[in-house]
């Protein structure tokens, strides 16, 4: 396709990233860059390219921020992905642990203590 302003098509040129997400996503806010992402289902031949690599990735539970890289796009865009397929349950986001849940470092090394005495 050609006009005034633009010159012939190039498959080179990259696909602008709202194309990909089909446009914002309010539900998109929930993830943070250390949400870990599980695949339940497998890709489905007629899904979006970027959403079949996900599930084919998550197949074992990886971060937001790991899926970003591997798929090289923003975190912005991966999160717009991830909030579909969550919707449609082909997904499981899985909440990083809170800080306040890890034991505390004085019954961790009385632990270890403990262990190197046996």
């Amino acid at each position: 396709m050609t006009s005034e302003n633009q010159g012939p098509w190039n498959e080179g040129t990259p696909v602008p990233l709202y194309v990909i997400t089909g446009g914002p996503d309010l539900s998109a806010g929930t993830f943070n860059l250390v949400t870990l992402i599980a695949t339940r289902s497998e890709p489905d031949p007629a899904m979006q390219p970027e959403q079949a690599a996900i599930l084919t990735l998550c197949s074992y539970p990886l971060s937001v921020a790991e899926v970003s890289a591997h798929l090289s796009l923003p975190f912005s865009v991966v999160t717009v992905l991830l909030s579909q397929l969550v919707e449609e349950e082909r997904v499981e986001a899985i909440a990083p642990v809170p800080v306040a849940a890890y034991p505390e470092r004085g019954l961790l090394e009385a632990v270890i203590h403990g262990l190197r005495k046996l």
